[in-house]
């Protein structure tokens, strides 16, 4: 495993502007700039919004000793649509495992700050909890779960649970880690929630590796450098001492300091083992390759050598979700947002081999719904991830990656067949006409779930279906599964200030989610509940 670690500083972030200043000043600006901000900054943010990305500048201050800017980014997402079955029959997208959103949207609600719209991502809120899912059986790597029940912020549609459940692995069967950690040592890392707690993440980390594991790490800042070669994880005395020694400085070489981490991966290759660059970093790349679609394209080819990407963001106000978003989809890899302790053992600890150990690769999911049972169909969340129809199956198009243990959930809003619900659609077509397979309407089947993986070193595709039915099932009567995962969307779809949010209030979320809490062993369910609360007081 590779570390990679920035040494210098961000010339485009407050930090790296005030690199000069005194370790007290810049603290005591950082403390003004937290206070200044308000529960209005979504607003401020969606007045200043616009274009591609949403720029989320929200507080300047003019003073003697300088100027603060909140720089944090987060691409502009428009939420998905209701789809005529009769002219959409299919929908395909790329599974997500990652859970950056809600982390961030958490460290916004804890400082009493209501998260910009664009930072909410519905799927990676949805799937920042486990669920109770049956194990697989034999030798795929997943199992399927589906349930449908009314839609609890529109009773008179529907709303369909699908699950993947993936299969656990023995501690005693890990395959050996050759790891680099890439760190960002760059001016804009100072702060206390960025490299002082990034070293405690990754520390925790190495708590979890054995004499069959090795880690070298690499730093970035104005340049690259290799801080400490690969090394056998046991030695965890000379790998802390070589974290314990960064500082940082300076501005941030991103791209170097990425071929430099993954150099040193394909150097230390393990044949079968797992192979991977754990990038920590708030995303402010300003030096040599920086241009996103640069990294997108730098990140792309590397992956060719059968190397992951996990990525860690860390810090606030000049946060580059955006763009470490992308870098993620592109190397096959996953994304976490660690904004405390307590989450960087969720990550590097509780769910360490889900994190680490992939167990199937271009993880793809196509429905096809059934026009007899279904008018209209929408896909809550992944916007990002959706792909084109013939995109499933061709094996050479790039997918989501699935961890051992890993569950990952999606819920579709259906609008059953014969509804008096008013939904766009293109019109009629002058030279061909769509009909109906008598079939289709002798089924009970409201749609037919597709889903195509490779096993992490083939790069030929296994298919798996599975059929669909409307078990006309009471929201209050589904299962607590269902009930939590609908309870989290929602709460999404309230703070996007969604179109489709229906009747849902924080009070309705509470509730749901109170009722289908079930073990909840870690406290993520009930920490859940805490933030939904504290929103239905900041929204007023």
């Amino acid at each position: 495993m590779l570390l990679l670690l920035n040494l210098t500083g961000c010339g485009g972030s407050t930090e790296s502007r005030d690199a000069s200043v005194a370790p007290q000043v810049r603290q005591e600006k950082a403390k003004k700039f937290k206070e200044r901000i308000s529960v209005a900054m979504p607003l401020e943010l969606e007045k200043k919004a616009g274009g591609a990305q949403a720029l989320n500048t929200v507080v300047e201050e003019n003073a003697s000793d300088g100027q603060a800017f909140n720089t944090e980014e987060y691409s502009k997402t428009d939420e998905n649509r209701f789809k005529v079955v009769a002219e959409n029959p299919l929908s395909t997208f790329s599974i997500d495992v990652d859970t950056a959103s809600y982390s961030n949207v958490r460290r916004f609600i804890t400082d009493n700050l209501m998260p910009p719209k664009d930072a909410v991502r519905i799927e990676e809120l949805i799937n920042y909890f486990s669920y109770e899912y049956p194990e697989p059986k034999g030798d795929t790597p997943f199992s399927i779960y589906t349930e449908t029940a009314d839609c609890p912020w529109n009773r008179k549609n529907k709303l369909v649970h699908i699950g993947l459940q993936g299969k656990k692995l023995n501690y005693d069967d890990l395959k050996p880690c050759n790891l680099v950690f890439l760190i960002d040592t760059s001016g804009s890392m100072e702060s206390a929630d960025k490299l002082p707690l990034l070293k405690k993440s990754l520390a925790l980390l190495l708590e979890q590796l054995d004499d069959r594991d090795r880690v070298a790490v690499v730093a970035y800042a104005g340049s690259a450098g290799l801080v400490l070669s690969s090394t056998p994880a046991t030695k965890k005395d000379v790998i802390l001492a070589a974290l314990e020694r960064l500082n940082a400085g300076g501005s941030t070489a991103g791209g170097a300091g990425i071929q430099l981490a993954y150099g040193v991966a394909k150097e230390n290759l393990i044949a079968d083992g797992n192979n991977r660059v754990i990038l920590c970093t708030d995303g402010d790349f300003n030096i040599g390759p920086s241009d996103t679609g640069g990294l997108v394209r730098l990140i792309e080819e590397k992956r060719k050598d059968d190397i992951y990407l996990t990525i860690c963001g860390f810090g606030m106000g000049n946060y580059k979700d955006s763009r470490m978003e992308e870098i993620s989809i592109a190397g096959n890899g996953n994304y976490f947002y660690i904004d405390s302790p307590a989450e960087a053992k969720k990550v590097f600890v509780r769910e360490m081999r889900a994190n680490l150990f992939t167990i199937a690769k271009d993880v793809k999911i196509q429905v096809e719904f059934n026009p007899v049972k279904v008018k209209a169909y929408r896909l809550v969340g992944y916007e990002n991830r959706k792909l084109a129809n013939e995109d499933f199956a061709d094996d050479k198009k790039d997918a989501g990656e699935l961890g051992a243990g890993h569950t990952v959930t999606a819920l579709y809003e259906i609008i059953p067949a014969g509804s008096d619900a008013k939904v766009p659609q293109a019109g009629g077509l002058k030279y061909q006409e769509v009909r109906v397979n008598e079939s289709a309407k002798q089924t009970a089947e409201m749609m037919t779930v597709k889903l195509r993986y490779k096993p992490p070193k083939a790069e030929v595709s296994k298919l798996i279906e599975r059929v669909v039915t409307d078990d006309d099932q009471k929201f209050d009567r589904s299962s607590g599964i269902f009930r939590f995962s609908a309870a989290v969307a929602g709460f999404g779809m309230l703070l996007r200030d969604s179109e489709f949010k229906g009747d849902m209030t924080y009070a309705g979320i509470a509730e749901i989610a109170k009722s289908s809490v079930g073990t909840d062993a870690e406290g993520d369910r009930r920490g859940f509940i805490g933030l939904v609360e504290a929103c239905a007081v900041l929204s007023k």
